[in-house]
């Protein structure tokens, strides 16, 4: 009887393991699968649908990562039924936020340090292109 008692608790515990594990790699895809979706977001039904979880794993993974910080969930009447869309936090870092920078063609590159007479600082191109992304001329992202 004890031996049954050890070996159950410890199947309880690998299987609670490995419960935890999948939670964790269907977080970690489900944050992937909201960040591809960008500014569009993802209604979070169409989330779980596309994990292949069920509406309720679905939901606790949503809100796992809404109080996490990670995501934004916004309530939305979509096809006659209340569901949420999941906006990512953070977009990924891609070389599309320094297109346009003055910086990457400049002749002075080598010789432009803040200190030195040649300074980014002091330079008129590189303050315009700083003012014009504030202005919303060019979108760091490359969403124009």
């Amino acid at each position: 009887m004890f031996l049954w008692f050890k070996v159950h608790l410890f199947k309880r515990g690998f299987e609670g393991s490995t419960n935890m594990s999948r939670r964790n790699d269907l977080e970690h895809l489900a944050l992937q699968l909201i960040t591809n979706a960008r500014s569009e977001g993802i209604l979070q039904s169409e989330l779980w649908r596309k994990l292949g979880a069920s509406s309720r794993e679905g939901s606790r993974i949503a809100i796992k990562l809404e109080k996490k910080g990670l995501v934004l969930r916004e309530r939305e009447l979509f096809s006659g039924r209340w569901t949420y869309r999941l906006y990512p936090k953070r977009r990924p870092v891609s070389i599309d936020s320094i297109l346009g920078c003055p910086c990457l063609m400049c002749p002075d590159d080598s010789r432009c340090a803040a200190w030195s007479a040649i300074s980014p600082n002091e330079c008129e191109k590189l303050t315009e292109w700083i003012l014009g992304l504030m202005q919303g001329e060019t979108s760091p992202s490359g969403d124009s």
